[in-house]
């Protein structure tokens, strides 16, 4: 088996309202199986998700939590709005979206924003991904994958990699259960991250200076799925995520 993978050039600067489908469409050719891989900073623009501080009033829990971190208790107060609940406060923000995701600071972003806005990841990526494939498919006669990406540190190592927060069309688990290893012996708990395996290659070429190419084709896989599909087939459940419920122990006794 081999894969291509090569950025779609020439991108330009994303507004507000801009098509992103039709951008890609007028770039490159897509093929049947392709799988497009695409920065959630575009889509945030695009979706219009920048902001700035001005005029949000922080909260006493904000305030509380801005003493013991270098952020303002307006970008806390930004952050906790953006998520579900907040797993670690101090000296970084560890939040878990409504979307399921986990993630420093909800993702809200000040690189590669002009001034002094701030950009936040899609409300839903699920539904990101599936009106970008569906306008692409429309517009080519083709069917596609897509994945939406955004760059995410790891526990227990250095250095950030690309991550999955949204998917159309592909599953974003590949289940190797019941299936045998070289020595016949049956594999019963292998379920390999697709998805963010996609995304880790595809931030190869995606960088993350002023150069960047924020958009990625991922060809010869043939993982395209004829189900709606969801990113939160990747996420554990409360009771499942012994990190999280750890997490949440810790908190709670402080």
């Amino acid at each position: 088996m081999r894969f291509e993978a090569f950025a779609v050039e020439n991108i330009p600067l994303i507004k507000k309202g801009d098509d992103i489908a039709q951008v890609i469409c007028e770039r490159t050719d897509i093929l049947d199986g392709d799988i497009i891989v695409i920065a959630s900073t575009i889509v945030g623009k695009a979706e219009g998700r920048i902001f700035s501080l001005e005029g949000i009033v922080a909260g006493a829990e904000a305030v509380e939590f801005s003493k013991h971190t270098r952020f303002a208790p307006e970008f806390i107060q930004a952050v906790l709005e953006r998520s579900k609940e907040c797993l670690i406060s101090s000296p970084v923000l560890l939040v878990e979206m409504r979307t399921g995701h986990i993630c420093i600071n909800a993702g809200i972003d000040e690189s590669n924003v002009e001034g002094e806005m701030l950009l936040e990841l899609p409300a839903n990526p699920d539904a990101s991904a599936e009106y970008i494939g569906k306008r692409i498919e429309s517009s080519t006669g083709t069917q596609v994958s897509v994945i939406i990406t955004d760059t995410n540190g790891r526990a227990f190592k250095l250095g950030q990699t690309g991550v999955a927060v949204g998917v159309y069309r592909i599953h974003p688990l590949k289940d190797w259960r019941g299936q045998t290893d070289l020595f016949g012996k049956e594999l019963k708990i292998t379920e390999e991250a697709v998805v963010d395996e996609i995304a880790g290659a595809a931030n190869l070429l995606m960088g993350e200076g002023n150069g960047g190419c924020p958009v990625v084709i991922i060809r010869g896989l043939n993982l395209r799925s004829q189900e709606q599909t969801t990113v939160k087939e990747m996420y554990r459940s409360d009771e499942e995520d012994l990190i999280k419920k750890s997490l949440k122990y810790l908190r709670d006794r402080v």
